[in-house]
């Protein structure tokens, strides 16, 4: 029973060991099964904050040139949240998306992902034929104005800001690469459903789903654009926060005002020292003049940018509302095609009907034949048993046999014909 016992019983120097040293056991069992076996947690984060390539457009030169830059620069570099940049990330798939931030211009259409902010823009480098031409056209606008790009102001009347143009340009690109596709779309569309219609078949049918699928996903992709591009044109606060221009013109006018009052300050501070002047009144004094110059600094302000901001605001809606016209005649064409499509498929559904009907009545018919002509084989089974029937005895007995049997056979024929038409089964 002891032998029994100790061979139930674990063995003595495990449990001892464990006991003086319970760090080591633990490393024992750690190191038979290693934690979060198989998750690369340490490339996981290299991964999220390595190095991407972007071109960077200068607004001032028109240059471009490739640059390397982790998330976290360009997070700081833009003033932007790390959702925003996920957004322009190609292993992600996000709707169109315009957002006017603090001191960018997020811009995620189609083929074109940038940020644009009021001196560059950054493309997410790529060999698509769409960034290298907006890298292009962006760089020959910049060259027929190139004093706007340092100044932020010109006196051509169709002149827009640095960051619009960009925007434009982007604008230009997507309606551009959406309106080609749907182009495209519609030159496959028609020719295939001119062929649908002559010959039904199950290959063409095939192909008219692919291409109402393929219809289908780019409407969608056009309606995501419209709906971005309407709802900025509803939003007067959404675009005055695009207007990367004024908003650091403002700042860096308030910063040299800053500068200035603090040295009117200064030389204040200095004469009120060599001044034999009360200790109470000039501290006071001095208060009152830096509130009154602060106040109606902020009033000269706010009245200035508001004016501008009204006539940004309507620069911007124009520069929308052109574009708006351009994806909404294209997102037109697209239903256009598509109700044709469903007026094809509508047809061929009524084609199918009407096959469909005619195979029912054919077999209805093919079914009552298949009834009259059992009636000779019930007859004839009869006629053929192993008995004798005075019938047989008149050589002429066959024949009315054949001709009673055959008009039994049309009158029934006839009544199922006349009972179909009576419960229009069948148009007769």
């Amino acid at each position: 029973m002891e032998e029994v016992r100790e061979r139930l019983l674990p063995p003595r120097h495990i449990a001892s060991a464990a006991a003086i040293n319970p760090n080591n056991a633990y490393g024992a069992s750690t190191a038979r099964r290693p934690l979060f076996q198989g998750m690369d947690v340490l490339g996981l984060k290299k991964r999220g904050q390595g190095l991407r390539s972007w071109i960077r457009v200068d607004a001032a030169t028109g240059g471009s040139q490739v640059i390397e830059v982790d998330k976290f620069t360009m997070m700081r570099r833009c003033d932007l949240p790390a959702r925003d940049l996920r957004l322009l990330d190609p292993l992600f798939v996000y709707p169109s998306t315009i957002l006017g931030r603090e001191k960018a211009i997020v811009v995620n259409l189609e083929q074109i992902r940038c940020i644009i902010t009021a001196d560059e823009v950054f493309l997410l480098n790529s060999l698509d034929s769409y960034v290298l031409q907006y890298v292009n056209e962006l760089q020959r606008r910049l060259a027929a104005h190139p004093g706007d790009g340092l100044t932020g102001w010109s006196t051509s009347p169709d002149y827009l800001p640095f960051e619009f143009r960009a925007l434009e340009i982007a604008l230009e690109s997507a309606c551009t690469f959406l309106d080609i596709q749907a182009g495209e779309l519609e030159t496959e569309a028609y020719p295939l459903l001119d062929e649908l219609t002559s010959k039904i078949s199950t290959l063409n049918l095939e192909r008219v789903r692919r291409l109402k699928s393929r219809l289908v996903a780019l409407t969608r992709r056009v309606q995501k654009v419209r709906d971005e591009i309407e709802q900025l044109m509803d939003d007067d606060g959404d675009m005055a926060e695009m207007y990367l221009t004024e908003k650091k013109r403002r700042l860096e006018t308030s910063v040299y005002g800053d500068h200035s009052l603090f040295g009117h300050s200064s030389a204040g501070a200095g004469l009120s020292v060599s001044a034999p002047v009360s200790p109470v009144s000039s501290p006071t004094d001095s208060r009152r003049l830096e509130k009154t110059l602060s106040l109606s600094r902020s009033r000269h302000d706010s009245m200035r940018s508001s004016e501008s901001n009204k006539e940004n605001i309507e620069e911007l809606e124009m520069l929308l509302e052109a574009y708006f016209v351009v994806i909404d005649s294209t997102l037109n064409k697209l239903t256009s095609m598509k109700e044709y499509i469903d007026d094809t498929e509508d047809f061929i559904n009524i084609q199918l009907d009407n096959v469909r009907n005619q195979l029912i009545q054919f077999e209805l018919l093919l079914t009552t034949g298949t009834f009259v002509v059992a009636i000779f084989g019930v007859v004839a089974g009869i006629f053929g048993m192993n008995f004798a029937v005075p019938l047989f005895d008149y050589p002429k007995a066959f024949q009315w046999v054949l001709i009673i049997t055959g008009i039994c056979g049309a009158v029934i024929f006839c009544g199922f014909l006349w009972y179909f038409k009576y419960r229009r089964l069948m148009p007769l």
